[in-house]
């Protein structure tokens, strides 16, 4: 019964660390650790009930966490700079990752940021979109202007014939 014991309670342990953190990271191992507490109130021995421990921790947190939070974090918003991920910013300063130049305003916020695409170019008052964050550089790329996808879009009109010069 002593193995019974240490297992329910690392179990308590590990449910009190994860009302305290609430980052679904413990509550596997207080599950297999319940598991573990069934197995030795049987008599299993100390060996096979720590690789099943180590099993079924495993087992419920490469296949169960993922659903988990997928489920919990439907109504989870975005706080801080992830929050920025979709958003227009303009460019303040031209942005040319091969001089490792460039800055945008993003909600009255300056931000250095980088091209997505290496080569580009991005000039001085471009509107860009937000696409990632490495660290604390901004990835973006430029937005075109609905006028100019009209304009790439229109056929080039021919020129009106004109007949011979009359004489």
């Amino acid at each position: 019964m002593d193995m019974t014991i240490f297992w329910l309670v690392l179990m308590l342990v590990l449910i009190l660390a994860e009302i305290a953190t609430m980052g679904l990271t413990t509550i596997w191992f207080a599950a297999a650790a319940l598991i573990c507490g069934i197995c030795a109130g049987f008599g299993m021995p100390f060996i096979p009930q720590m690789i099943i421990f180590i099993v079924v921790s495993l087992v419920l947190i490469l296949f169960t966490r993922p659903i988990a939070m997928k489920y919990f974090n439907k109504d989870r918003v975005k706080t801080n700079a992830e929050s920025l991920i979709g958003k227009q910013a303009i460019v303040t300063a031209q942005i040319d990752n091969l001089r490792a130049a460039g800055q945008v305003t993003v909600s009255g916020q300056e931000w250095t940021a980088r091209s997505s695409e290496d080569g580009t170019i991005i000039p001085q008052g471009a509107v860009t979109e937000i696409l990632a964050i490495n660290g604390v550089k901004l990835i973006v790329r430029e937005v075109i202007s609905r006028q100019a996808e009209k304009a790439e879009e229109k056929p080039a009109q021919p020129e009106p014939e004109t007949g011979p010069p009359a004489e």
